[in-house]
């Protein structure tokens, strides 16, 4: 996992509550495990105007012009803006792989549902949770003429829009492992001299338990 490192990136405002992980990533794309090559097939049913299948090619496929993704202000988009209770329905960890090679980096809505929210730190993803003042004051600015760019500072926990600073709370262990890029095979590998030595030590202690190597 890439470590997550403080930007400047440009939002886009997706204008709805309650969107489930099979909107975010449709059912049929959930048969590839390599968490890579999602990104064209994010949001895929309200992007394009036929249905998707994996595999499909799809720079020719009619797009969903009235879809927020297509809107050439948003080009490019590292920030999703969104609703409350993003990343509802199934817990399919496809959701948060689509967002990432797709190239969202950070996620900004009021609230998220509990797995999506706890996937997107394992994916590089900051998901962050802000006020509803505060979420319809930048879907105010971001549907502007000009796209909303924000500046986010992990390690400080803040957004800066213009001169205006908007501090954010985020679990103490999740940022650290965002910061140095740590999955959960990250954080396992971090102790793997210990992991040795204890196997070492039982394989003395309890021999019988490794007879199954030798087969």
């Amino acid at each position: 996992m890439e470590p997550f490192k403080n930007f400047t990136g440009r939002v886009v405002p997706l204008d709805r509550a309650n969107v489930d992980t099979d909107a975010i990533i449709p059912k049929q794309f959930l048969k590839s495990i390599k968490r890579s090559g999602f990104g064209p097939y994010l949001f895929d049913e309200w992007r394009y105007l036929d249905h998707g299948e994996p595999g499909m090619d799809c720079i020719n496929r009619p797009l969903n012009t009235a879809f927020v993704l297509n809107d050439p202000r948003y080009a490019g988009a590292e920030i999703l803006l969104a609703r409350e209770n993003f990343g509802c329905g199934s817990s399919r960890e496809h959701a948060p792989w689509a967002l990432a090679d797709f190239g969202i980096r950070v996620i900004l809505a009021p609230s998220y549902a509990e797995i999506f929210f706890s996937n997107c730190f394992k994916n590089g993803i900051l998901p962050i949770v802000l006020e509803a003042e505060i979420i319809d004051r930048l879907f105010a600015e971001a549907k502007g003429a000009d796209a909303l760019r924000l500046v986010v500072d992990l390690p400080r926990q803040t957004l800066t829009l213009d001169s205006a600073s908007i501090p954010f709370t985020v679990d103490a262990f999740r940022k650290q492992c965002l910061i140095e890029g740590l999955d959960d095979i990250g954080l396992t590998l971090k102790h793997v001299d210990s992991i040795r030595v204890f196997e070492a030590r039982r394989r003395v202690e309890a021999p019988w338990i490794f007879l199954a190597d030798r087969t």
